[in-house]
């Protein structure tokens, strides 16, 4: 690597000092499958996997003999509707395992199997409108972060990480980024749905080991009852994702060794022609490596990386003078995200992917020479260490970013921090930029958190306002949440490979809502909510001031409403805000308001839908926003999606009168699990009538191993830059094939 890898030997260095320090306690706690004191006596949650010498038949069916060896788990209660209520329907999971592999037998009994719904086909798509079955798998045993294997009634696979009994930024159950090595089947009878299951060891890193324990939950998903049911933690305000209520998985003994170790070499053969640019034609490839340095440490490698599958971006028109937040999709940067989480405050964020490899700009892809991350656990330390060169770029010159991240784990759920980021550049008016912080989550009594950091950056001229302090504390019932928030952000705070929405703000946020259950037939829940957010410059000066009240209410069949009655926003603008081709709003301060109408229908049809209506005033006069999505599923083959928002400005300016409108339309057809098809077309009126198409095919010819062929043309644009800016035009065709051997 160039510059940046003295922190990166520094990192390094900590690393070995720590294993060092920590080898007691690794020797005693860490190793999966050596037992800690919680293991001493069966626990009284506990399941029990049987051993067999050779796996059961994989056909998505427990008519193997071999099934009616293992212990039968049934006891399901609901996390929804009911909480704590007995499952309106049976659901039986049975554990085997045999030297190398770990397997599930699960029946999903149904009174009413004929509406079983089962649409989805493509691997790693939310199955969301499907039924759906969840495995948790905490195999370190330390209840606080697991693997999540999930599977539909037609096999399809999706999986993925909990870090820390958290979230992601959606409302899934797991970060979604992980993909794991594994086999399901699955099959719709008379009396309901099954499935079958089995999970290697190396997909786990789990190596040899005796008298094994492990932390494992499971869920169950009634689309067309909108019903979730679990085995262990099923409270609504947490479920599955509470990792230290999972139950206790006991009986593994003596095993084979499972070490995780991936090679994944690609090849890419490519036509590539952008606007104002002789057309490119590389063949090249390149290698990704996963290792498992030991049971709790995976190191991946890359090289030459290519992130030529990646899904396209939505084309995002930006409507307020702040940047705008569009989630990373490469798996490189995927994989194990969560170790890097450093939350500053809504979706600000310390650590922001992004920001390497991609032009925030243009959204072009910046070339990378290769990396390194170190993710996992050493006893209560949780690491991550991560180093990536890119090459230069058109405006884009050479840089090296390293990254460093460390939580030492409290109690459940609590843990305190720190975390260095350094990036080296070519750019000789910035040649580096420094980031550093400290924080801390602590949960008391199960409902509240208090969340801190302290931040600060450093660049040339070190200037001075380069910190971000915050704290929060928020309280989480079944019946109401809260939370107040304190931040103080400086004007030169500026975290190059991090994001920042609003700098320079002095910032007070408070917000409540009452959640009520009441006894209407059709109403699951209401909910009103009402928050105040209060963030003058750090000069004490008025900039950024909202109110809101909102009302939602939650139905039975999934469909929904959330209202603004009322939201009112006081904003300076410093800098005139480039909304649309060469329309300005210029400084000032400006105060107005508008209401909102939302309403998404049930989720359990073919054919779904959802509106919104925002309305009101805006920087001096008028905005309508309509947005429109639909979705069809008509076969689990086939699906299609369109969407349409219309922006409708009337501002007090020379040529103040427009609309802007974004469309989109996207066709799904999956040939089977394996092969599949999607086709995404967009439209842009913003700065140009400007339209794209996005052509994929995927074949999944074996685990892990896939050919892609990719065609784009149109309009390039993903940008995370507070104004709207030219967009790119590009013509490209993509082969791409991708192998993984693994030991």
């Amino acid at each position: 690597m160039r510059n940046g890898t003295y922190l990166w030997a520094r990192a390094f260095g900590t690393f070995l000092s720590l294993v060092a320090c920590a080898s007691a306690r690794t020797n005693a706690f860490s190793q999966r499958g050596e037992q800690t004191p919680q293991a001493e006596s069966a626990a009284p949650n506990a399941a029990v996997a049987v051993r067999v010498d050779q796996g059961p038949k994989m056909d998505g069916t427990l008519g193997d003999p071999l099934w009616q060896l293992a212990k039968t788990i049934s006891d399901f209660r609901q996390q929804e509707p009911y909480e704590g209520q007995p499952a309106t329907e049976r659901t039986e999971v049975r554990i085997l395992y045999s030297r190398h592999a770990v397997y599930f037998g699960i029946h999903c009994f149904d009174s009413d199997a004929s509406r079983i719904i089962a649409s989805e086909l493509r691997r790693d798509v939310s199955q969301d409108l499907d039924d759906h079955f969840e495995i948790l798998i905490d195999s370190n045993h330390d209840r606080r972060g697991a693997y999540v294997f999930q599977v539909n009634p037609l096999g399809t696979q999706r999986d993925g990480l909990i870090v820390e009994e958290q979230r992601d930024n959606s409302s899934m159950d797991f970060d979604s980024g992980w993909d794991g090595v594994w086999t399901s089947e699955a099959r719709t009878g008379v009396d309901g749905w099954t499935a079958t299951i089995e999970i290697p060891f190396t997909t786990l890193n789990f190596t040899h080991s005796t008298d094994v324990l492990w932390g494992v939950n499971f869920k169950r998903f009634i689309r067309r009852k909108n019903e979730s049911d679990l085995w262990r933690a099923y409270r609504r305000t947490f479920g599955i994702t509470k990792v230290s209520q999972a139950g206790d998985l006991e009986g593994i003994k003596d095993i084979g060794s499972g070490r995780l170790f991936i090679v994944k070499p690609y090849g890419l053969a490519r036509y590539d022609k952008q606007t104002g640019q002789d057309p490119k034609f590389p063949l090249t490839g390149g290698v990704d490596v996963k290792y498992g340095l030991t049971s709790n440490l995976v190191l991946n490698l890359t090289g030459n990386t290519d992130f030529a599958d990646t899904e396209v971006d939505l084309e995002p028109f930006n409507i307020t003078p702040f940047k705008v937040f569009i989630p990373e999709k490469r798996q490189f940067f995927l994989e194990n995200a969560g170790v890097f989480n450093f939350s500053l405050g809504d979706q600000d964020q310390l650590f922001f992917s992004r920001q390497i490899g991609i032009d925030p700009v243009t959204g072009n892809q910046v070339p990378i020479n290769g990396g390194a991350k170190l993710t996992g656990r050493i006893g209560g330390l949780e690491l991550g260490v991560m180093d990536v060169d890119t090459r230069s770029s058109g405006p884009n010159p050479y840089s090296n970013f390293a990254v460093v991240r460390l939580k030492e784990s409290l109690w459940a759920g609590s843990y305190v921090g720190v975390m260095g980021i350094d990036k080296r550049s070519g750019d000789i008016l910035d040649s580096f930029n420094q980031t550093g912080g400290v924080d801390t989550r602590l949960v008391f009594f199960k409902d509240w958190f208090a969340d801190a950091h302290m931040a600060g950056t450093q660049s040339p001229g070190s200037p001075s306002g380069n910190s971000d302090v915050g704290a929060s504390l928020t309280y989480r019932s079944n019946w109401v949440e809260g939370i107040v928030e304190r931040r103080k952000t400086g004007p030169n705070f500026n975290p190059e490979v991090g994001f920042v929405e609003r700098p320079d703000s002095n910032e007070t946020y408070g917000d409540l809502t009452f959640k009520v259950r009441p006894s209407i037939p059709t109403v699951r829940e209401l909910q009103f909510e009402g928050f105040i957010l209060h963030a003058p410059d750090t000069t004490g000066q008025v900039s950024t001031q909202e109110w809101q009240n909102t009302f939602r209410a939650e139905f039975h069949n999934g469909a929904y409403t959330d209202d603004d009655i009322v939201d009112v926003f006081t904003q300076r603008i410093t800098t005139p805000f480039h909304i649309y081709k060469n329309v300005f709003i210029p400084n000032g301060l400006y105060h107005f308001a508008r209401h909102q109408l939302t309403y998404g229908s049930g989720q359990d049809r073919k054919f779904t839908y959802n509106f919104f209506e925002r309305f009101g005033g805006y920087y001096g006069g008028t905005l309508n926003e309509f947005r429109i999505r639909a979705n069809y599923r008509p076969t689990a083959k086939f699906s299609i999606s369109a969407s349409e928002t219309w922006d409708r400005f009337r501002l007090p300016l020379a040529n103040g009168n427009f609309s802007v409108v974004l469309a989109n339309l996207q066709g799904n057809y999956s040939f089977n699990r394996f092969l599949t098809f999607t086709s995404l077309v967009q439209m842009d009126t913003s700065n140009a009538q400007a339209v794209s198409a996005n052509l994929r095919l995927r074949y999944n010819y074996r685990p892990d191993s896939d050919l892609y062929v990719i065609y784009n043309v149109g309009t390039q644009f993903a940008s995370i830059a507070p104004s709207n800016p030219p967009q790119v035009r590009e013509t490209r065709f993509a082969i791409k094939w991708t192998y993984s051997w693994q030991r």
